[in-house]
Protein backbone atom coordinates (compact mmCIF):
# COMPACT_ATOMS: atom_id res chain seq x y z
CA UNK A 1 0.00 0.00 0.00
CA UNK A 2 1.45 3.38 -0.96
CA UNK A 3 -1.54 5.63 -0.24
CA UNK A 4 -4.93 5.46 1.44
CA UNK A 5 -7.61 7.98 2.38
CA UNK A 6 -11.37 7.90 2.97
CA UNK A 7 -12.12 7.64 -0.78
CA UNK A 8 -9.37 5.56 -2.37
CA UNK A 9 -6.23 3.49 -2.03
CA UNK A 10 -3.11 3.05 -4.15
CA UNK A 11 -0.84 0.04 -4.18
CA UNK A 12 1.81 -1.71 -6.25
CA UNK A 13 0.57 -3.89 -9.11
CA UNK A 14 1.51 -7.55 -8.52
CA UNK A 15 2.19 -8.02 -12.24
CA UNK A 16 3.81 -4.72 -13.23
CA UNK A 17 4.26 -3.51 -16.80
CA UNK A 18 7.33 -1.58 -15.61
CA UNK A 19 8.98 -1.00 -12.23
CA UNK A 20 6.75 1.35 -10.22
CA UNK A 21 3.41 0.32 -11.84
CA UNK A 22 0.59 1.07 -9.37
CA UNK A 23 -3.18 0.82 -9.16
CA UNK A 24 -5.46 3.46 -7.66
CA UNK A 25 -8.89 2.14 -6.63
CA UNK A 26 -11.96 3.60 -4.96
CA UNK A 27 -12.68 2.19 -1.51
CA UNK A 28 -16.39 1.82 -2.28
CA UNK A 29 -17.17 -0.86 -4.84
CA UNK A 30 -18.02 0.30 -8.34
CA UNK A 31 -17.72 -2.19 -11.18
CA UNK A 32 -17.88 0.50 -13.88
CA UNK A 33 -17.49 4.24 -14.37
CA UNK A 34 -21.29 4.55 -14.53
CA UNK A 35 -21.45 3.20 -10.95
CA UNK A 36 -18.53 5.27 -9.64
CA UNK A 37 -19.32 8.11 -7.26
CA UNK A 38 -18.13 11.37 -8.90
CA UNK A 39 -16.11 12.44 -5.86
CA UNK A 40 -14.36 9.06 -5.76
CA UNK A 41 -13.60 9.37 -9.48
CA UNK A 42 -12.10 12.81 -8.95
CA UNK A 43 -9.98 11.54 -6.06
CA UNK A 44 -8.52 8.54 -7.90
CA UNK A 45 -7.29 10.88 -10.66
CA UNK A 46 -5.91 13.41 -8.14
CA UNK A 47 -3.99 10.63 -6.41
CA UNK A 48 -2.76 9.18 -9.72
CA UNK A 49 -1.43 12.60 -10.71
CA UNK A 50 0.48 12.90 -7.42
CA UNK A 51 1.90 9.40 -7.85
CA UNK A 52 2.99 10.22 -11.40
CA UNK A 53 4.93 13.24 -10.15
CA UNK A 54 6.67 11.12 -7.49
CA UNK A 55 7.60 8.44 -10.05
CA UNK A 56 8.99 10.93 -12.58
CA UNK A 57 10.96 13.00 -10.12
CA UNK A 58 12.63 10.47 -7.94
CA UNK A 59 11.57 6.88 -7.48
CA UNK A 60 12.06 5.43 -10.98
CA UNK A 61 12.83 8.60 -12.97
CA UNK A 62 10.75 7.35 -15.88
CA UNK A 63 10.49 9.25 -19.16
CA UNK A 64 6.70 9.32 -19.18
CA UNK A 65 3.53 8.11 -17.50
CA UNK A 66 0.38 6.47 -18.83
CA UNK A 67 -2.85 6.50 -16.87
CA UNK A 68 -5.12 3.68 -18.02
CA UNK A 69 -8.62 2.72 -16.97
CA UNK A 70 -10.54 -0.02 -18.78
CA UNK A 71 -14.32 0.31 -18.43
CA UNK A 72 -16.07 -2.89 -19.51
CA UNK A 73 -14.95 -6.21 -20.95
CA UNK A 74 -14.76 -4.83 -24.50
CA UNK A 75 -12.24 -2.26 -23.22
CA UNK A 76 -10.10 -4.97 -21.61
CA UNK A 77 -11.43 -4.79 -18.06
CA UNK A 78 -10.93 -8.16 -16.39
CA UNK A 79 -11.33 -7.16 -12.74
CA UNK A 80 -14.75 -5.63 -12.28
CA UNK A 81 -13.88 -3.03 -9.67
CA UNK A 82 -12.86 0.34 -11.11
CA UNK A 83 -9.08 0.69 -11.03
CA UNK A 84 -6.76 3.26 -12.56
CA UNK A 85 -3.32 2.05 -13.64
CA UNK A 86 -0.31 4.35 -13.28
CA UNK A 87 2.33 3.03 -15.72
CA UNK A 88 5.87 4.44 -15.64
CA UNK A 89 7.08 4.54 -19.26
CA UNK A 90 10.43 4.45 -21.04
CA UNK A 91 11.34 4.66 -24.71
CA UNK A 92 11.49 1.14 -26.11
CA UNK A 93 9.85 -0.52 -23.09
CA UNK A 94 7.71 -2.71 -25.36
CA UNK A 95 4.37 -1.60 -23.97
CA UNK A 96 1.94 0.21 -26.22
CA UNK A 97 -1.50 0.69 -27.59
CA UNK A 98 -2.28 -1.03 -30.88
CA UNK A 99 -4.44 1.14 -33.12
CA UNK A 100 -6.87 -0.38 -35.64
CA UNK A 101 -6.06 -0.27 -39.35
CA UNK A 102 -8.94 2.18 -39.82
CA UNK A 103 -7.35 4.72 -37.45
CA UNK A 104 -6.11 6.87 -40.33
CA UNK A 105 -9.65 7.10 -41.80
CA UNK A 106 -10.88 10.46 -40.50
CA UNK A 107 -14.64 10.97 -40.22
CA UNK A 108 -16.32 13.90 -41.94
CA UNK A 109 -16.53 17.09 -39.87
CA UNK A 110 -20.36 16.86 -39.99
CA UNK A 111 -20.24 13.40 -38.37
CA UNK A 112 -18.09 14.74 -35.53
CA UNK A 113 -20.30 17.82 -35.13
CA UNK A 114 -23.48 15.70 -34.99
CA UNK A 115 -21.99 13.38 -32.38
CA UNK A 116 -20.73 16.34 -30.33
CA UNK A 117 -24.20 17.89 -30.42
CA UNK A 118 -25.85 14.66 -29.22
CA UNK A 119 -23.30 14.18 -26.43
CA UNK A 120 -23.74 17.80 -25.31
CA UNK A 121 -27.53 17.40 -25.23
CA UNK A 122 -27.31 14.19 -23.18
CA UNK A 123 -24.88 15.82 -20.77
CA UNK A 124 -27.31 18.70 -20.25
CA UNK A 125 -30.19 16.27 -19.65
CA UNK A 126 -28.16 14.15 -17.20
CA UNK A 127 -27.11 17.20 -15.18
CA UNK A 128 -30.70 18.48 -14.79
Amino acid sequence: MVYQDERCAAFMDIQPINKGHMLVVPNLHASSLAELNAEDGEQIFRVAQRLAVVLRTGVVKCEGINLFLADGAAAGQDIFHVHLHVFPRYRGDGFGLTLPLTYSDKPARAVLDDMAKEIKERLEISSS
